[in-house]
C-alpha cells in the first residue's frame, strides 16, 4: 500500500459484542482466514481470535494454498514469514495475487497484511521517527524489503478496485519472542551489537505478543490504512552490545571495517548478509502514534523483547548498583570461604604435628 493515509475513510464493518466479532450489517460472527498460521505469530493471532468465543477461523499455511471457505476478513501473514520464504526459495510476492483473487471470490471485504518497517529503507537522511506518510525507499540490495513493498501495492490495488473494500497494512519493526525469532531478526539483532568502526544507531525490537495484538485489533476494527507497529522509544546499539554481553569493540577506519565485515560474512564468521548492512548502519526508527490512537498499547519494552528473543545473558539486565551488590556479596563469600579453608588446614596441621 502506498504511504498515503486512508485512515480518514474510517474503520467500519465490525464491532465486538460479548467477546464475539460481529458484522455490523448482518450481526453474524466474522469469518476469518489466516495465511501463515503455522509460525509463532500466526499461532498467537489464531489463539487470540478463537478466544473471542465464536470467531470462525480458517487457515491457509502456504501462499499457494487455496481459500475454500467463505470469509469476511483475510489476514495475510505469509509475506512476513522470511524464513519460510527462504526455505522454499520463493519471493514474498508469489501466491499473493492468487490469494487475493480467491479471497475476493469467497466474499472478503477486508484484508490485513503483515509487511515490515524495512520497506522504508535505511538511509542516513531518514527522518526520525518515520511515520506512515513517509515515502517508501526499500534498499535495492535487500530483495525481501522490495518484495514486501510490491505486496503492499498489490493489496492497495485490491482495496481500490472495490468501493466496499478496506485494508490494513502493518509495518512492524523486528519482532521476536522466546519461541520465535526469525533468522532475519536474529541477524539484525546480532548486527546491531557487532558493528566495527561505525557510529552507533538506535534500534527497535517488538515482542510477538504485541504484534499479534496489533493484528487482532486491525481485524476487529477493520482499520483502513498503513500502521507502524513498534514499542515506545528505542535502544542504542551500545546497549544492545551490553545486552549481548559483548566486550567493547575496537574501532576501525570505515574502509577497513567494510573489508573485515565482508570477510567475516564470506567465511560465515559474521551475522550480517551484505543486503542487510544498511539496516545496522543507518537509522530507521518508526512512530507508533497512529496505531496507539486506535487503542493499541505495547506491553513489552525494546530491551525486554530483545533479551527474550535472543541468547542475551540474564546478568546484562542488572542495574549497575545490583551488579555492585552481587560483586560485593561474591567477594565477601570468597573471603569467608578462604578463611574457613585456612582454619581447617591449620587445625589439621596442628593435629598431625
Amino acid at each position: 500500500m502506498s504511504a498515503t493515509s486512508h485512515d480518514e475513510l474510517g474503520s467500519a464493518g465490525a464491532r465486538q459484542f460479548g467477546g464475539l466479532l460481529l458484522n455490523e450489517s448482518t450481526g453474524d460472527v466474522i469469518r476469518v482466514v489466516v495465511s501463515g498460521g503455522q509460525w509463532p505469530l500466526g499461532r498467537r493471532v489464531i489463539e487470540l481470535l478463537r478466544a473471542d468465543g465464536g470467531c470462525e477461523v480458517h487457515e491457509v499455511n502456504q501462499s499457494t494454498d487455496v481459500i475454500d471457505a467463505s470469509l469476511d476478513v483475510f489476514i495475510h501473514l505469509a509475506p512476513g514469514d522470511h524464513d519460510a520464504l527462504v526455505e522454499r526459495r520463493r519471493s514474498a510476492v508469489i501466491g499473493t495475487p492468487e490469494l487475493l483473487q480467491a479471497a475476493t471470490v469467497q466474499g472478503a471485504k477486508h484484508i490485513v497484511l503483515l509487511s515490515s518497517a524495512m520497506v522504508y529503507g535505511a538511509w542516513p537522511n531518514n527522518p526520525i521517527p518515520l511515520t506512515e506518510d513517509t515515502a517508501l525507499r526499500p534498499d535495492f540490495g535487500f530483495a525481501f524489503a522490495r518484495q514486501l513493498a510490491t505486496v503492499e501495492q498489490l493489496v492497495d490495488d485490491w482495496r481500490e478496485s472495490g468501493d466496499d473494500r478496506s485494508a490494513t497494512v502493518l509495518r512492524p519493526v523486528p519482532a521476536m519472542a522466546a519461541d520465535g525469532a526469525s533468522s532475519l531478526v536474529r541477524a539484525l539483532a546480532a548486527g546491531m551489537g557487532g558493528r566495527l568502526g561505525e557510529d552507533d544507531v538506535p534500534a527497535q525490537f517488538l515482542h510477538l505478543d504485541d504484534l499479534a495484538e496489533a493484528v487482532v485489533l486491525a481485524t476487529r476494527k477493520k482499520l483502513n490504512g498503513v500502521y507502524n507497529v513498534a514499542p515506545d522509544g528505542f535502544v542504542h546499539s551500545a546497549r544492545v552490545r551490553s545486552l549481548w554481553g559483548m566486550a567493547p569493540r575496537l574501532r576501525l577506519p570505515d574502509r577497513m571495517s567494510e573489508i573485515v565485515s565482508d570477510l567475516r560474512w564470506r567465511f560465515q564468521r559474521g551475522p550480517i548478509p551484505p543486503g542487510l548492512r544498511p539496516y545496522v548502519r543507518s537509522t530507521w526508527l518508526v512512530s507508533n502514534g497512529r496505531l496507539r490512537a486506535e487503542g493499541w498499547t505495547p506491553t513489552v519494552t525494546n530491551e525486554q523483547a530483545f533479551v527474550e528473543g535472543t541468547d542475551a545473558k540474564w546478568w546484562t539486565m542488572l542495574t549497575p548498583k545490583r551488579k555492585q551488590e552481587i560483586a560485593l556479596g561474591a567477594m565477601v563469600t570468597g573471603i569467608f570461604v578462604a578463611v574457613i579453608t585456612v582454619l581447617v588446614v591449620a587445625r589439621k596441621y596442628r593435629r598431625y604435628h
